[in-house]
C-alpha cells in the first residue's frame, strides 16, 4: 500500500520503451537526486491516453527546469509501446515502462485486477525517493498536466500552499 511521505514503492530493472535506445531497463534509483513525475495510464492505442502522453511531452522542458523527470507506465508490453509510439506519438521522448507482470501497478495501488490494466495514477516522488503526491482517477477522465506541474512547484517551496496557490503566490509558512 502506498503512503504519502514514505518511500515510494521500489522497482528495478523494469523494461521500458526508450525512444532512441529502443528498450532499456529502469529502476526507481535511476531518478535519485531528481523529482519524478510518475504516471500510469490504462492501455496503449486508446482515446484519452495519447492526449495525456502528449501533454506530458509538451511540458517536459518545464518539469526539467524544476529538476524533474517524466516516466510513464502501463501494463502493455514494450513491443506494444514501441509500435504505438513510433506510429502515433513521435513527440513523446520520455521512457514508458512495460509492466507486463503488473507488479509495479499493484505496488502503486492502481491495478485493475479485473482486466489487468492500470488506473490513471499520478505520483510525485521527491529526490530522496519519498512519495509526496498521489492522485488516482477514473479512466474516463484525463488528468491535468498543468495541475501536476503546479503541485510540483508547490511541493518545492517547502511551505504550506493554500487553495489555488500559484507560483509566486503567498504561502502560509513552513510545512
Amino acid at each position: 500500500m502506498i503512503h504519502i511521505n514514505k518511500p515510494a514503492p521500489d522497482f528495478t530493472n523494469a523494461i521500458a520503451y526508450c525512444r532512441g535506445r529502443e528498450f532499456c531497463k529502469i529502476g526507481l534509483k535511476d531518478y535519485r537526486g531528481k523529482w519524478l513525475m510518475f504516471f500510469f495510464y490504462p492501455r496503449d492505442f486508446t482515446f484519452i491516453c495519447p492526449t495525456e502522453l502528449k501533454g506530458f511531452a509538451r511540458q517536459k522542458a518545464d518539469f526539467q527546469k524544476l529538476n524533474a523527470e517524466v516516466l510513464a507506465c502501463s501494463t502493455d508490453s514494450e513491443w506494444s509501446h514501441k509500435n504505438w509510439f513510433e506510429r502515433d506519438l513521435s513527440e513523446v521522448d520520455y521512457p514508458v515502462l512495460a509492466d507486463t507482470t503488473q507488479k509495479i501497478a499493484r505496488d502503486y495501488d492502481v491495478l485493475d485486477e479485473e482486466d489487468g490494466s492500470a488506473e490513471r495514477g499520478t505520483f510525485i516522488i521527491d529526490p530522496d525517493g519519498v512519495l509526496r503526491y498521489a492522485l488516482i482517477s477514473a479512466g474516463s477522465v484525463g488528468r491535468s498536466v498543468k495541475e501536476t506541474l503546479r503541485v510540483l512547484q508547490a511541493l518545492q517551496t517547502g511551505e504550506r500552499c493554500p487553495v489555488e496557490w500559484e507560483p509566486g503566490g503567498q504561502t502560509l509558512g513552513k510545512a
